[in-house]
């Protein structure tokens, strides 16, 4: 039977009053035994900023291949100004000669650097780094190892199919040191130096323990890579924007290769720490007697 009698309505324990004050699970509306859920709120970390999703967290690869995507396609625009310019003789190639007769000293520490661009030197480093980064990842039992060393050799013996069309459709004389002759744009030693150097530099960054290592590695490559650009100019075997569109053009490949084959592939690829889980909320017992 119900409440007939007249007064203030009672309170029925085991109802509302879990949430009085002072209560076990005060202040919860759906649950009053003080019991933590299984999956608390508290516990459910947001994804970091900047990434897709919130609950869980996702991996970095679309934000990398946006970055990824965004310097490629600034490295092809600036490529395709520097040979519109060219093509166009426009006002970037008088800047270019004026430069170019400005720096221009031949000597033998110019034509050694410029050979570093050479076939005969920068192709043999790239293939001993194609076969010690393609047995250690065999050795680490790392899945398709085969691929990495594989796409880098691919780039370098296709990096010719590249080059020389561009050279024999665009025709441009070399410096005056050079004498009567074309084919100078883009620059075919600084292609060859930058996807032979900048290939070997990717395939080893995996497998190198310390920061510091990987820190040398990359100076090493940009050295060696400027050495080539300076030669070249100084030598005055070509002009600068022979090698800045070269530059554009190779990074452009290399950075593609890198993103696409050898970062997600190659090397042992730990994953990353994850938050630990929240403490489950511990079911406090109250003093005897109460």
């Amino acid at each position: 039977m119900g409440d007939t009698g007249f007064g203030p309505p009672q309170l029925r324990p085991g109802r509302a009053l879990a949430h009085t004050p002072g209560a076990a699970g005060s202040g919860s509306p759906h649950r009053s035994d003080g019991r933590s859920s299984q999956t608390p709120r508290d516990g459910r970390r947001p994804g970091p900023v900047g990434r897709f999703g919130t609950t869980p967290p996702v991996p970095k690869r679309p934000t990398f291949l946006c970055l990824l995507s965004g310097a490629v396609g600034a490295l092809l625009a600036l490529f395709g100004l520097i040979t519109w310019q060219v093509v166009a003789d426009g006002p970037l190639l008088r800047v270019d000669e004026r430069l170019s007769n400005a720096v221009v000293r031949p000597s033998r520490w110019s034509e050694l650097l410029a050979d570093l661009g050479n076939v005969q030197v920068a192709v043999p480093v790239l293939v001993l780094v194609l076969l010690y980064t393609g047995r250690r990842a065999r050795a680490a039992g790392t899945d398709r190892w085969w691929l990495p060393p594989l796409a880098g050799a691919a780039l370098m013996t296709l990096l010719p199919a590249v080059i020389v069309p561009l050279k024999e459709l665009i025709a441009r004389p070399g410096p005056p040191v050079m004498g009567p002759g074309t084919g100078f744009y883009p620059s075919g030693h600084t292609a060859t130096a930058t996807v032979a150097y900048g290939t070997a530099t990717l395939l080893l960054l995996p497998w190198l323990r310390t920061a510091a290592a990987r820190r040398t590695l990359v100076a090493v490559c940009a050295a060696a890579n400027l050495a080539v650009a300076l030669g070249l100019i100084r030598r005055g075997y070509h002009w600068p924007l022979d090698v800045l569109a070269s530059w554009c053009l190779c990074w452009s490949l290399v950075l593609a290769l890198w993103g696409l084959v050898i970062r997600p592939r190659s090397g042992p690829h730990p994953l990353p720490p994850q938050d630990p889980p929240p403490p489950r909320a511990s079911r406090v017992r109250g003093a005897p007697g109460r």
